[in-house]
């Protein structure tokens, strides 16, 4: 027993018979590589871990504890190293520490995961190997409690006390959000320990069972890193995946996707349903101006004094304040200066109402409030965008679109702006990508015209006509324009004075972006209204100096201050400065991001820093808003008559469900959110469902928050369909009534009315992600990625999460900027830790999660990431990120089932169905030989060497070949008598030196050429049996010799016959490092033999006798020879020639090897036969000359020629942009009638059409190309001939295909795959297709084997050097059903055949054969079968880098190779998009995506891929691929 070996014995603890058996089990799913070798050491572990005395009487789990003190040193150290660099980090997001300790927590349960890495080239990592790496450190403190350990202030009193507390909110966290922090934490005490020491236990049995398993290693084949890393693939797969699906839609009858069904248990809503809120009336205020210009004119000529804007530079001095005369007089200026001073042809360039584009930077106020009043006086309307820096801005083609569709023609701008516009030659501002032509002018005073003495402005009432256009940025990247009236702009104006008790003369510092949303209302229009001052802070000058605002809050003594969450953050980071600064002054802090689930954590720390230096708690008010209905709500202060605030700790899980639910138990998931405040006064407020009619919510659920009130905006500019959708929405009751008669507006903000009638926003419709039908919100994930220790590996406030849409479902995609001193090992160690964190917290998979290199993600306007702008980067292949992570496996749950194998029905049950159901048995065949003229001619010529012999006699002179070299000339030729004279010299040599015998193999080692061909006639003379043979490749020995050898040594060749030059080089000392030279059969030169003959040449006693044999290497790898006899050789002769109407007075034009199948017969056999003139080009000379092939046709104008794919490859590549050059020298292709292309494999259409429109321009005719069938067991099935109808195409459903189902389906029709026919059915041959299984006949809609039966099928493999017993009964099956007399050979490739509505030359309905692929070759996946071709067609046009793409399978992973044809940093880009374009399109999951350099796909002489080989030197990893991603 193996025990003994292992040192301890287990001789007193025999094992039970059951044990011994499971160990039987597991051994046997080890050989079979059901199991991975870990899991197989897992498992028997498990069985022996009783019989196993103890280590020395040490608890394994005792040792294991022994480690952990370590650890925990480590994590202190991090935790200090972390503290002081938090200090000084600059932070746009901040989230509170009660979810970076939820996310610590939840990762300590995961064990730590062995996930493969990926490879990627030029990197350390790639040697090391995967099992070294240490997991990160889990339990290490949160980056942002050094600097902002919060004391926490109670809440408000708790909700109870009010009368309308709904039962749902019925309790609030008291104190601050950290105390609910320390209790989620020692929730989970030593979550980190338990873990380790489990798999310290695992390890030491698994040490003591090495010592006991003397036959463990079986295991994967081949040992290598890609296979370990596979080995970890599969482990991470063999997890329980998420519970399988019921229910399916079909989304079409093959293939039923799953359709989501609603989980039973999900919570649901249960309150009653909300009622509309309204919000206080609007105050009516003693002489109110009835517009915002008449404000303006009142204080420009009552108060021409008082201050309006102070603007700033970037080290916070002020450089200007505007006052309110200035602000209406240059107003005025720049109003007469637009009307009256800017013509083109005389008529003026504005009319009242036109639109005008404002175009300022940040940093200069002044002159954006004077263009956008000029504007409003003017009657223009003002249409503010950012500064476009470059020609390809992030979004600066979506802001041109809404240029465009406002009309714009006219941009103003100041003088600095101007200059720093990119230019064109001439010196003009460059028309930016997807912009109008626009005429910029510059407003600076000296370009203002003074008005006219009798000129005024008409300042009105406001009326309902637009003011001015909002820009917005759709979830989808489209920019679209929000018109605001007059009318509303004066209620906003209005409801904000009141909402925020604006004084006269107050002053207001305002950070925000002054052209748009809460810093144009508050810093440029409502601050008008009510002659306040405002000071406005720019970017620049928070960049260089956060503390910026609070030091100008305490120098001017401003009341206001309107910030947003990250300005309260980042002034929390300048500590220093903070001793001298004072708040005491302010009554509102207002926080326009209050919406955000990241500002409470904000506004709290915020408090406890400044709370000491005179911030009173009730200042801060957080207030939501949105480009479409404006202010939505704003809290108050107490004076003002607001509640105290709220804030509500809720469950994720719920919220996923659009439910409202107090989170009482679990502290690992939950949404921390506060309230922002009451709605507006004057506005009526619902929530309602987001999709479908606009249902009231109930009181418990989340739904979106809609308005109506005078203030809103009023329409999309120019977008009348989804404006009514937003703008003019009817809110209707459960009964379906609606609410009011007045329509609302929605304002893309999710949330609920909570109690006190304070509202609170969950998240925004844009960031909403909807995966398997429960909602998450792309600003929640983003918290949850940034608490997982970032500061280490990734910036920030540079992470952006979105959905893409992948298989009928939203997809998680998260990109971050890396750090530039993040290793590979810890990066790939972050973003699976978050991929864990994420799936912890918010119970969702992330599809893909990529880093890209900082400062790469599109920027907006001010900081932040252009969200839309890096989907579609993502979608269009151009992140280009530096490292990827894809998880299909886990996210994609909707996949359809695998397909369960029916019961066999029997083939006679079959047959009478088909007969049933009216289909014929799918059957076919060429035209009868035996009818036709040429009989009498067949027997005389039965064997090839009388026939030569013959012709030498009766024709001496006639010219059989024309072999030309690259440069067009002829090289050699052989007449009739010349080749039978050559033949003869070889045969005496072979008898004579070689001392052959009859029957004796002989090896044929030659360029193509005539030698080749008289050296196989010298053998039939000889009475040999000649093998021909690519030669080996000089400059690759290595790989190409030892393929002959092979060949040499499984054909049994007695002799080798070849140039000097050959046989040189297989003698030589770079061959012995080969192969072994010692073990060469004689090899004979026949560059100088002697003039001999023969006493008498061979005649063959029967013509069943062998003639020749044919090798080739399939696809598959195997090497197999094929034995032809002499009739089946004149048999195949004579189809040809009956197909291709070949006499001695044609010329036929030959681009194909001639070692092996048609191209062979081709070249060596049928001129002979025929008498035609062969005019022989070899494919390798076209490397030097692509045009040979096409002028020789050309040149000879030759009606018939024969070509491979490889050659049609190299023609479109290399003369694609050549045909004119081609058409001058007088290449003219109007000559050939057919086109044939040699194959073994189904016709690549894509190829053959685009040669076809390509030398259409040469005269090709678009009906001459046509492609040829054949294979090892009969070289020539299907030849498209001289004669009979046009080869036809149809369209397939693929889905079908798998099911092995033939469905046709309209051209274009979506899942359609063109096939077309494979060229017509010899004479002589006879053609069916059987189930590849039960071996009974098909019908015609059924895809199946195409067995084939003819007089010159091949009569048997002479060896198959590979898996001898598969192949048996290729040569001879016979059906189990039907008629089961004729023997068949199976062709090992998968067709159909079709009655067409063609008629061929006899009148009968022509038959067409299509062949969909090899049997071989074909991928089973989920129970289906896909052929490689499709899957690669579909990867190749996901991306223009990728050259070509080849797929296999390996231990039921599909894995994609991809050269990539570009520069290395694409590489990592095309990763998500293979794995989306094979979901979409196939429903395969792909396993792992390989990245190489072009050329790493090998392809043999027929240009075919080796899928086998490629497969296996990935295994052996001898790709030295780019990058290597395994999808989780």
């Amino acid at each position: 027993m193996a025990a003994e070996r292992g040192g301890c014995s287990l001789e007193a603890v025999p094992l039970p018979p059951e044990v011994r058996e499971s160990l039987a089990e597991l051994e046997l799913e080890l050989s079979e590589g059901d199991i991975t070798q870990k899991g197989y050491e897992k498992k028997r572990a498990k069985l022996l871990a009783r019989y196993i005395p103890l280590i020395q009487g040490v608890d394994p789990s005792l040792q294991a504890e022994n480690r952990i003190p370590g650890s925990s040193q480590a994590t202190a150290a991090v935790s200090k190293q972390q503290k002081s660099r938090s200090t000084n980090s600059r932070d746009e997001r901040f989230r509170s520490d009660v979810h970076t300790e939820a996310v610590q927590a939840a990762l300590a349960k995961y064990k730590e995961r062995k996930m493969p890495m990926p490879s990627k080239r030029r990197s350390v990592l790639v040697h090391s190997s995967v099992e070294t790496y240490t997991p990160p450190d889990t339990s290490s403190a949160s980056e942002d409690e050094g600097s902002l350990r919060r004391q926490g202030r109670i809440t408000s009193t708790p909700f109870q006390s009010h009368s309308n507390v709904e039962p749902w909110l019925n309790r609030v966290i008291q104190g601050s959000s950290t105390s609910s922090s320390a209790s989620s934490t020692s929730s989970h005490p030593g979550g980190k320990p338990a873990a380790a020491s489990n798999t310290a236990t695992a390890s030491a049995a698994a040490t003591v069972l090495a010592d006991l398993m003397a036959h463990a290693q079986l295991g994967v084949p081949v040992n290598s890193r890609v296979s370990s890393k596979i080995q970890q693939l599969l482990n991470t797969l063999k997890r329980p995946k998420r519970p399988p699906l019921k229910e399916f839609f079909v989304d079409d009858f093959e293939e039923l996707l799953e359709v989501q069904q609603p989980d039973p248990n999900q919570p649901k809503p249960e309150g009653g349903q909300m009622t509309v809120l309204k919000g206080e009336p609007l105050g009516v205020v003693t002489n109110w101006p009835p517009s915002l210009l008449a404000a303006l004119q009142r204080w420009g000529t009552t108060q021409p004094k008082a201050p309006c804007l102070t603007a700033l530079d970037t080290t916070g001095k002020a450089i200007y304040t505007l006052t309110y005369g200035k602000l209406w007089s240059r107003s005025l200026k720049l109003a007469y200066t637009l009307l009256n001073k800017l013509a083109s042809k005389n008529e003026p360039l504005l009319k009242p109402g036109d639109r005008v584009a404002l175009v300022f930077p940040n940093s200069d106020p002044v002159m954006f409030m004077v263009a956008f009043y000029g504007c409003l006086l003017a009657e223009l309307i003002p249409v503010p965008i950012e500064v476009p820096l470059t020609r390809k801005d992030a979004g600066s083609q979506q802001i041109g679109f809404l240029l465009g569709s406002c009309g714009v023609t006219l941009a103003l701008t100041t003088d600095v702006c101007q200059k720093g516009l990119p230019k064109a030659q001439t010196g003009e501002v460059v028309t930016f990508k997807g912009w109008p032509r626009l005429v910029w002018f510059v407003i600076d005073g000296k370009h203002l015209a003074k008005p006219a003495k009798d000129w005024h402005p008409q300042v009105q009432s406001a009326s309902t006509d637009i003011a001015y256009i909002e820009y917005k940025t759709s979830k989808e990247g489209t920019t679209m324009g929000i018109t605001v009236s007059h009318a509303s702009l004066l209620a906003h104006c209005h409801a904000l004075t009141q909402a925020c008790g604006y004084a006269e003369a107050e002053t207001l510092t305002n950070v925000l972006d002054f052209k748009r949303d809460a810093g144009l209302w508050h810093g440029v229009l409502t601050s008008v209204m009510n002659r306040m001052h405002v000071v406005s802070i720019p970017y620049a000058l928070m960049k260089v100096n956060p503390l910026s605002w609070i030091q100008k809050v305490c120098s001017y003594k401003a009341r206001v201050a309107v910030v947003k969450s990250r300005d309260m953050h980042w002034s929390l980071l300048a500590q220093r400065d903070q001793r001298d600064v004072n708040l005491s002054s302010l009554r509102m802090l207002i926080v326009a991001d209050g919406a955000n689930p990241w500002s409470i954590s904000s506004c709290d720390a915020f408090l406890n820093v400044f709370q000491s230096r005179g911030l009173r708690p009730e200042v801060i008010c957080p207030c939501a808003s949105s480009s479409e209905a404006l202010t939505v709500a704003i809290r108050r202060p107490p004076d003002l008559g607001g509640p105290p605030p709220g804030k509500a700790v809720l469950s994720m899980n719920c919220l996923s469900y659009s439910v409202i639910r107090v989170d009482t138990e679990e502290k690992l998931s939950v949404l921390t959110v506060q309230d922002v405040g009451q709605v507006m006064p004057g506005a009526d407020v619902c929530v309602v469902k987001v999709d479908g009619t606009p249902y009231l919510c109930k009181t418990d659920e989340v739904g979106e928050i809609c308005v109506n009130s005078g203030t809103t905006g009023s329409a999309y500019y120019g977008l009348l369909g989804i404006t009514k959708n937003v703008f003019e929405t009817n809110p209707v009751t459960a009964a379906g009534a609606p609410v009011s008669d007045q329509p609302f507006t929605r304002t893309g903000l999710l949330g609920f009315i909570g109690p006190d009638n304070l509202v609170f926003v969950v998240g925004k419709l844009d960031g909403l992600m909807v995966v398997n039908m429960r909602k998450h919100n792309a600003d929640d994930v983003v918290a949850t990625a940034l608490a997982v220790e970032p500061m280490k590996f990734v910036y920030r406030g540079r992470i952006a999460v979105f959905s893409v849409t992948v298989l009928h479902d939203d997809r998680i995609v998260l990109v971050a900027e890396q750090r530039p001193d993040a290793s590979e090992e810890d990066s790939f160690q972050w973003m699976s830790r978050v991929l864990q964190a994420i799936d912890s917290i918010h119970q969702v998979g992330v599809y893909c999660l990529a880093l890209v290199p900082a400062n790469t993600l599109p920027k907006a306007p001010l900081g932040g990431i252009h969200i839309s702008e890096t989907k579609q980067r993502f979608l269009e292949g151009a992140l280009h990120p530096c490292n990827v992570l894809m998880c299909p496996h886990t996210c994609v749950t909707n996949l359809p089932k695998p397909r369960q194998k029916q019961p066999d029905v029997g083939p006679a049950s079959m047959i009478v169905g088909n007969l049933v159901a009216g289909k014929r048995i799918a059957q076919a065949s060429g035209r009868d030989v035996t009818q036709l003229e040429d009989n009498d001619q067949a027997r005389k010529f039965l064997y090839l060497a009388d026939v030569l012999q013959w012709r030498a006699q009766t024709t001496p002179d006639h010219p059989l070949f024309l072999l030309l070299n690259s440069k067009g000339t002829v090289a050699s030729t052989a007449s009739c008598t010349q080749l039978h004279k050559k033949a003869e010299r070889v045969a005496a040599a072979l008898l004579e030196k070689g001392r052959l015998n009859v029957g004796d193999h002989v090896a044929l080692v030659y360029p193509p050429g005539v030698d080749l061909i008289a050296t196989f006639y010298g053998c039939l003379y000889a009475g040999c049996v000649p093998i021909t043979v690519r030669p080996p490749h000089p400059q690759n020995l290595a790989t190409t010799l030892p393929t002959v050898k092979m060949i040499v040594e499984v054909s049994k060749s007695a002799c080798i016959l070849t140039t000097q030059g050959i046989m040189k080089l297989l003698k030589s000392k770079e061959a012995a490092t080969a192969v072994d030279t010692k073990t060469w059969p004689t090899i004979l030169d026949t560059d100088d033999i002697p003039k001999k003959k023969t006493a008498n040449i061979f005649r063959p006693p029967s013509p069943d006798m062998l003639a020749y044999l044919d090798f080739s290497v399939s696809t598959t790898g195997i090497l197999a020879g094929v034995k032809m006899s002499h009739a089946a050789t004149s048999a195949l002769c004579r189809s040809v020639k009956l197909q291709c109407e070949l006499y001695p007075s044609r010329q036929i034009a030959i681009c194909l090897d001639p070692y092996c199948g048609l191209g062979f017969a081709l070249w060596c056999l049928c001129s002979v036969y025929s008498g035609h003139q062969s005019i022989l080009v070899p494919p390798l000379e076209l490397e030097s000359n692509v045009s040979l092939w096409l002028s020789a046709v050309s040149q000879y104008k030759v009606r018939v020629t024969f070509c491979s794919y490889s050659v049609m490859e190299m023609c479109t590549k290399g003369l694609g942009m050549q045909t004119d050059a081609l058409r001058m020298k007088g290449v003219n292709l109007s000559c050939v009638r057919t086109c044939m292309v040699v194959a073994e494999e189904r016709p690549r259409i894509a190829l053959t059409q685009s040669f076809s429109k390509l030398f259409k321009d040469l005269g090709l005719s678009a009906r001459a190309v046509s492609t040829t069938f054949g294979c090892r067991v009969n070289v020539a099935i299907c030849l498209q001939g001289t004669a009979g109808p046009d080869p036809t195409t149809v369209y397939v459903d693929m889905r079908a295909l798998r099911h092995d189902r033939v469905r046709l389906v309209e051209r274009g029709s979506p899942h359609s795959l063109p096939l077309m026919e494979s060229g017509k059915i010899l004479p002589g041959v006879k053609v069916i297709i059987a189930h590849t299984e039960t071996k009974g006949p098909l019908g015609d809609s059924h895809l199946g084997e195409i067995w084939v039966s003819s007089p010159h099928n091949a009569t048997g493999y002479y060896t198959v050097y590979g898996e001898e017993a598969l192949h048996a009964d290729h040569f001879s099956a016979r059906l189990s059903f039907g008629d089961t007399q004729t023997v068949w050979a199976r062709t090992g490739y998968l067709g159909f055949l079709r009655r067409t509505e063609l008629t061929d030359a006899s009148g009968e309905r022509h038959d067409a054969l299509y062949v969909v692929g090899s049997l071989d070759e074909t991928l089973e996946l989920r129970g289906m079968r896909y052929h490689p071709i499709d899957i690669e067609t579909s990867v190749i046009r996901a991306h223009k880098s990728i050259a070509e793409c080849a797929v296999f399978t390996w231990t039921n992973l599909l894995v994609v190779v991809v050269e990539l044809e570009g520069s290395e940093h694409e590489a990592l880009d095309l990763v998500a998009l293979v794995t989306n374009v094979v979901l979409e399109e196939h429903y395969l999951i792909v396993g792992v995506v390989v990245i190489v350099d072009p050329g790493v796909i090998p392809i043999n002489s027929r240009g075919e891929k080796q899928r086998m080989h490629l497969r296996d030197g990935f295994l052996a990893d001898q790709l030295d691929p780019i990058y290597v991603a395994y999808n989780m």
